[in-house]
């Protein structure tokens, strides 16, 4: 319990482990029909925004659009928590055409909610 400022009562806060925008590591795409099992490292952008960057000539972009929402996993940077699936949007998909992302699409994530039976 706490006290509000300014007055002279107090308030009962529930304690909930905060979730920070750097917990995952990497995210897997598992997408049915594509032969191949794809892990990224993820750039965060804040606690719902996740980027990816995919290698032009990666068979992956062939599976993905704009919009779509799939179901992936993300290995998180704690190597006690668990492995977590997450119902994940594809916000966008960008060329890079300069430096070091030359080569390189950037894709942007967004999570939806949590996937796991256990939550």
């Amino acid at each position: 319990m706490r006290e509000c400022a300014g007055t002279n009562k107090l308030v009962q806060r529930r304690f909930e482990p905060e979730k920070r925008a750097d917990q995952y590591y990497s995210v897997e795409f598992a997408i049915r029909g594509c032969d191949f099992v794809y892990q990224y490292k993820i750039w965060d952008i804040s606690l719902r925004e996740k980027r990816v960057f995919v290698k032009e000539d990666s068979n992956l972009l062939n599976y993905l659009k704009v919009g779509d929402i799939l179901n992936l996993k993300y290995y998180t940077t704690d190597l006690s928590s668990p492995i977590e699936y997450l119902k994940t949007q594809i916000r966008n998909i960008r060329k890079g055409d300069k430096g070091r992302f030359k080569g390189l699409y950037l894709v942007g994530l967004s999570i939806v909610e949590n996937q796991n039976p256990n939550q």
